[in-house]
């Protein structure tokens, strides 16, 4: 049974700044399904139009790039790197044997759907076609404006959801493509423990990243502004003052956590 979280158990925030176009259209996919999973699990009409309406912002973000191809070639290189550990002593076996597994199904699942383009969806459904439509203007997907979309929200919810399901059709593999992108560029690196006292920070990369990850205490209630290029980090902390009233940046010391995360690279 798992223990209780003391409620003096440090509670940290953690933001996030892509460097990469790549990256940044990961997160935002990332969050997106996210968003997708929780509405779709809900049965409310509500729920059932943000989850649609968030199928569409996905299809928007992918846009005509399809990801699928260079995140198999990247996930083989990462999986390459991590095999090489297999004989390391100081390395869990079992653990590396379960990530090089969950690694094979991902990549496999991927390429099964390399000949599926996502938006065909909305070629093929006129029902989708006339949301996309007028997603874009407020309100303007009332049950005047698409009666279709009003009848179809009115089905027994089971049949909802069968549509649902198929529209994501494909989308499930590169979901789950990304999310271990991702973890792997996430966990590739441990925290580092620092401090600035004028609230600003400034930090040479030594190496090119793809991702800055800035942990703050909760109880600080402040929040990075994060620039970042190949040549500086500058991380600036704000304090977040009462929501109707400017904020600024806090002169106070601040104790953080940062991460720079980049994919790990096979050994020659």
């Amino acid at each position: 049974m798992a223990s209780a979280i003391s409620p003096d158990t440090p509670r940290w925030t953690v933001f996030e700044q892509p460097l990469n176009e790549r990256v940044r259209a990961f997160l935002r996919l990332e969050f997106l399904f996210g968003q997708y999973a929780h509405h779709r699990a809900q049965d409310s009409a509500w729920d059932v139009r943000t989850a649609l309406h968030t199928l569409l912002d996905v299809l928007s973000v992918m846009g005509h790039n399809d990801f699928k191809t260079d995140l198999v070639k990247d996930l083989g290189e990462q999986r390459d790197v991590l095999q090489q550990l297999e004989d390391h002593p100081n390395v869990d076996s079992a653990q590396l044997g379960h990530i090089l597994d969950e690694l094979d199904s991902v990549i496999s699942a991927l390429r099964a759907t390399l000949t599926s383009y996502p938006g065909a969806v909305l070629r093929e459904s006129e029902l989708l076609g006339s949301v996309l439509n007028r997603f874009a203007i407020p309100g303007g997907t009332c049950s005047f404006d698409l009666p279709s979309y009003h009848c179809w929200l009115s089905r027994p919810h089971g049949e909802i959801l069968m549509d649902l399901d198929r529209w994501y059709g494909h989308l499930g593999a590169l979901e789950a493509a990304i999310r271990t992108y991702l973890k792997l560029l996430r966990d590739g690196t441990h925290p580092q423990d620092l401090a600035t006292h004028n609230g600003l920070f400034m930090y040479t990369p030594q190496t090119h990243y793809h991702l800055i990850r800035v942990h703050v205490l909760q109880t600080l209630d402040v929040y990075p502004e994060i620039s970042a290029n190949q040549y500086r980090v500058s991380i600036r902390f704000m304090r977040l003052g009462k929501v109707d009233h400017r904020n600024g940046q806090t002169h106070d010391a601040v104790a953080f956590r940062l991460q720079c995360c980049a994919p790990s690279r096979a050994r020659t």
